[in-house]
């Protein structure tokens, strides 16, 4: 296994996390570590299509990293697993990498509603080419 495949912090408290109740915490909380990206970067450049909630995501040149937000606690807690591994990728290789397995390998698909899924579907192929 790649360096790069390895869960982060995040992701690896979902994998590890102990039912429904347990599973829901935590993405709530690492939702909370999501640095969400400033209001006055939220605008139709910016936003993800195809989304059921409304989603934001841009690279900051202020932080040196990706940035997103989102109004749903669930979809943060989502953006927040992305954003830590997409933030630990070179930009080649975060072109590259396999997102979906990754979520998959932290139990999210399990939880995503079929339109949820496609929206996350959306965030990684933006993800990819910023």
């Amino acid at each position: 296994m790649n360096s790069d495949d390895a869960l982060l912090p995040l992701a690896s408290s979902l994998a590890t996390s102990k039912g429904w109740d347990d599973f829901t915490r935590t993405l709530m909380l690492a939702g909370k570590s999501l640095i969400p990206l400033p209001v006055d970067k939220r605008t139709t450049i910016t936003e993800v299509e195809g989304c059921e909630s409304p989603v934001w995501l841009a690279y900051s040149n202020e932080h040196g990293s990706l940035m997103a937000y989102s109004p749903s606690k669930v979809i943060r807690g989502v953006l927040a697993v992305l954003l830590e591994k997409a933030n630990a990728l070179t930009t080649e290789r975060r072109s590259t990498f396999d997102f979906e397995l990754y979520l998959s390998r932290c139990q999210l698909e399990r939880y995503l509603s079929q339109s949820r899924g496609n929206g996350i579907k959306s965030v990684i192929t933006k993800l990819k080419g910023i």
